[in-house]
């Protein structure tokens, strides 16, 4: 009844290849930034509105925003970090897509990850929307007077979204891969997704934390883990596929960079940031 598709020569007997400590720690580094990043865009875009809206006066922290004043747009802005969020990761995504031949590791893994964290930062939004008025989406479903099937079909349509963005992410992920013998067999590309992504992105959760505290321990840790696991889990279960992804060639360069922009944006964050900064 089905076809069954054929191991490629030599596939079987391929050697299995060290783990690569320096990728699993450049891929940690990088979701770290890229997460947090997305969700500054989020909280940015949340913002901007408001400041240009008369009556409103809103601040930009860490880790939320907050405004004063009243304007009936407020409930409708609630929703423009998902939308930009969305935007953002659907923009890496096309820039990931196109690239082509020998390109560095450190970029290719940089647009995995704000694609990754863009999508699946405001997908889940979508569905808590249908469920919370109180929400960020839910207020902005309000204002649109969006009924409860409305509401049922986009949450739908937003879980539906999530499998094959999934594994089409995890199938450019392949392509950042030294070499062939990395991603030749079903084993392989379980092992290189496994070094690349889901690993690395359960580490970069403890990285994320000290970015979003001080605040309740449930926001703190939930979204980081929530972002995490709802794609990762679909990317490493779709790693075995059959894939005609060439490997990039190109080898993992210094840990320096990431490292230093990291510690940079977490500056930013606590120092700058966490006081909070007046649009008004």
């Amino acid at each position: 009844m089905f076809n069954a598709r054929r191991t490629p020569a030599g596939a079987a007997s391929a050697p299995v290849l060290p783990w690569n400590g320096k990728l699993i720690l450049l891929s940690a580094l990088l979701y770290t930034l890229a997460f947090n990043l997305t969700f500054f865009i989020q909280e940015l875009f949340l913002v901007l509105p408001k400041a240009l809206t008369p009556g409103l006066q809103p601040t930009l922290f860490h880790n939320n925003h907050g405004w004063q004043g009243e304007h009936p747009l407020a409930s409708l802005f609630q929703g423009t970090g998902a939308l930009a969020t969305a935007l953002t990761g659907a923009c890496c995504a096309l820039l990931l897509s196109r690239r082509t031949g020998t390109r560095s590791t450190a970029g290719g893994l940089f647009l995995f990850w704000m694609a990754y964290s863009g999508l699946f930062m405001a997908l889940p939004q979508v569905v808590i929307g249908a469920l919370s008025t109180g929400s960020d989406v839910g207020m902005a479903m309000e204002y649109l007077r969006l009924g409860a099937g409305a509401k049922n079909a986009a949450a739908l349509l937003a879980l539906a979204v999530i499998p094959p963005f999934a594994l089409w992410l995890g199938q450019r992920l392949l392509g950042v891969a030294e070499n062939s013998a990395q991603i030749a067999s079903p084993r392989a590309r379980n092992r290189f997704v496994f070094q690349t992504a889901t690993l690395p992105a359960l580490m970069a959760v403890a990285l994320i934390i000290p970015f979003r505290i001080p605040r309740e321990p449930v926001e703190v840790v939930l979204l980081p883990v929530l972002v995490t696991v709802i794609g990762i889990a679909w990317i490493q279960a779709g790693a075995w596929r059959t894939t005609t992804t060439v490997a990039a060639g190109s080898r993992v360069g210094s840990l320096v960079y990431p490292l230093i922009a990291v510690l940079a944006l977490l500056a930013v964050f606590q120092l700058l940031l966490r006081p909070g900064i007046r649009f008004y």
